[in-house]
């Protein structure tokens, strides 16, 4: 940071909001990601994936509840996030990967994870690949679903035209000047707001305070302007929905009832038709997509108590 900002002094606390006890570096295909823990460091472990153009300081208030439950909770900022590297490519198999180097940093022993948003597909998709690494799981609002969004990560690509692939060339031919736009700290609060308009205004000043840095010209996030909202590449929901039915770990799948910009319009009664029985489903009224930040007192006991049964 290079000036004190007052803003920054004044938003940089935040109620029940603790940091994490330690901070580390794993490295995944030559990409520094910045992991880190809440909780004893000899407790059970759990992993928590943040989504998509978020980081892992946003479980600020959220971890801390599970650590205190008696979990080692360690989560990360994927690439081109937070403090994480930025990358020549951005995939989903990429941040899968990375995902894994997190996991094996933490253990070789099945353990237990919760993922958020675009973090709970990925989790989806690497838990039907490798089921011996992962005990239960747990979906805040992660499961992927048809969305009607056209530029949603979960909008039904059924081929790479050569449209498609122009386009996102061009554009990454496009990224190597671009910055993220500055602004005072309540600036980017604001603009978050657009796409988090149930999330109250300190908190995501709160949230400016540990995802964007501030410079001569003012705060900037530190999400990677090459960052799109899709990625690159083919992609169809149903690759994952349609082997749902035999999900091979115990899964609670958790589900606001409000829609937001940035949620993907999935709901219980779509998937109810993919979900094995052993499925314990939850719905939050009155919630949106960001369930853990809006309702982190009973969102975290409704997971300790899954993992606890």
């Amino acid at each position: 940071m290079s000036a004190i900002d007052p803003d920054a002094l004044r938003f940089s606390a935040y109620p029940l909001a603790r940091p994490p006890d330690r901070q580390r570096t794993v490295h995944a295909s030559g990409i520094a990601l910045a992991v880190y823990e809440w909780g004893a460091i000899d407790a059970p472990p759990l992993l928590l994936v943040h989504g998509a153009f978020d980081f892992a300081r946003t479980f600020d208030v959220f971890a801390p509840l599970l650590a205190d439950a008696g979990y080692r909770v360690v989560s990360y900022d994927q690439r081109g996030h937070g403090d994480s590297e930025h990358a020549a490519l951005y995939s989903w198999v990429a941040d899968e990967r990375d995902m894994l180097a997190v996991a094996d940093s933490i253990t070789r022993a099945p353990m237990v994870a919760v993922g958020h948003s675009k973090g709970g597909s990925l989790l989806v998709h690497t838990i039907q690949a490798l089921p011996h690494r992962f005990t239960r799981f747990v979906s805040i609002d992660g499961l992927p679903f048809r969305s009607p969004h056209p530029d949603s990560a979960m909008h039904e690509r059924k081929s790479m035209t050569a449209d498609i692939i122009t386009d996102w060339l061009d554009d990454r031919r496009s990224v190597a000047g671009r910055v993220r736009k500055p602004g005072t700290l309540e600036d980017l609060a604001r603009r978050r707001a657009k796409m988090n308009p149930r999330l109250s205004h300190e908190w995501l000043c709160y949230l400016v305070t540990r995802g964007a840095q501030h410079d001569a010209e003012g705060w900037r996030w530190k999400i990677d302007p090459a960052l799109r909202p899709g990625g690159f590449g083919p992609f169809r929901s149903r690759w994952m929905t349609d082997r749902l039915p035999g999900f091979p770990v115990p899964m609670l799948a958790l589900f606001g009832t409000l829609r937001e910009p940035m949620g993907w319009d999935a709901n219980p009664d779509k998937l109810a038709p993919y979900f094995p029985p052993s499925t314990q489903v939850e719905v939050m009224q009155d919630t949106g997509h960001f369930i853990h930040i809006e309702r982190p007192r009973e969102t975290a006991a409704l997971i300790v108590d899954f993992l606890r049964r």
